[in-house]
């Protein structure tokens, strides 16, 4: 039966969740058990897309994405696939009239880490984080609002901005990594001289800008989605405040993060706020 099937490839995205990222699993598990599926199918995706691309460099990468991608136009032509990874996922796309344009987007700027390295105008710099991470924030966005086109217009606006400050925070983070071991630069603001005090400060100020808008997108989301997504936006701004709070060259030679003890303590902070409707 199908629906076995289904549910198996439901239960192997959310493994990806688990085993890839602890931080946006436990913000996935404030979700309403309702759609905590739907964005596991989300992560899933991206994150094998982000796989083959970031750390499969024994392997002919370039096929592989293109592979991958072909296979997903298939999955959504045929409404299946035998990967539960596309499985789940184009069943995701399906269920909630999300455009493809949104993965189109992704993808793109996917292969744009296959052989670009060096970021140095705003237009590519905004366009690798829209294709990144914005259009990601857009899609779990058609999830959290059940595909209320009005509404989801109302916040597409902070649900990009929430996306693009969470790109920037890792891109600040893995500084160290993406230098050293991929050999990209991402920020525009680098070019040419390196991490300093005063583009780290002109980086920060871009976050914090990109926060405040996304927060007043949060306040309007529905309950089902409201604690996980401001769960994940604490931590985060953590993050940053912890990359603050670091000077250059501890950033340029560690990846900064936060405690297993500090990110429960967020979610205890998080779920006072929700409970006392701060948010």
């Amino acid at each position: 039966m199908k629906s076995i099937f289904d549910k198996v490839s439901y239960e192997a995205s959310k493994i990806v969740t688990t085993n890839y990222s602890t931080s946006f699993s436990l913000a996935v598990k404030m979700l309403s058990p309702k759609i905590q599926d739907d964005i596991h199918a989300i992560y899933g995706f991206v994150r094998f897309a982000d796989e083959i691309v970031d750390t499969f460099h024994e392997y002919d990468k370039e096929t592989l994405i293109l592979e991958f991608e072909k296979d997903l136009k298939l999955a959504i032509e045929r409404g299946i696939s035998l990967n539960p990874i596309l499985n789940s996922f184009q069943d995701v796309l399906k269920k909630y009239q999300i455009d493809y344009a949104l993965v189109d987007a992704f993808m793109k700027s996917m292969k744009f880490d296959l052989n670009k390295n060096i970021y140095s105008t705003t237009e590519d710099y905004q366009e690798y984080i829209y294709g990144s991470a914005d259009v990601v924030g857009l899609m779990c966005l058609k999830v959290f609002v059940n595909g209320d086109q009005e509404m989801y217009d109302e916040l597409k606006g902070p649900a990009m901005k929430l996306g693009s400050a969470f790109q920037k925070v890792n891109f600040l983070r893995d500084l160290k990594a993406d230098s050293e071991e991929l050999n990209r630069v991402y920020f525009p603001h680098l070019e040419g001289m390196g991490l300093s005090e005063e583009n780290k400060a002109e980086i920060i100020i871009e976050i914090q800008q990109d926060f405040n808008e996304a927060f007043e997108g949060i306040k309007k989301l529905p309950e089902s989605a409201k604690f996980g997504v401001y769960t994940a936006y604490k931590y985060y701004s953590k993050l940053l405040k912890k990359l603050i709070n670091s000077d250059v060259e501890d950033i340029k030679s560690n990846r900064i993060r936060v405690s297993n003890p500090m990110k429960f303590a967020l979610l205890t902070k998080s779920y006072f706020d929700y409970k006392m409707r701060i948010i």
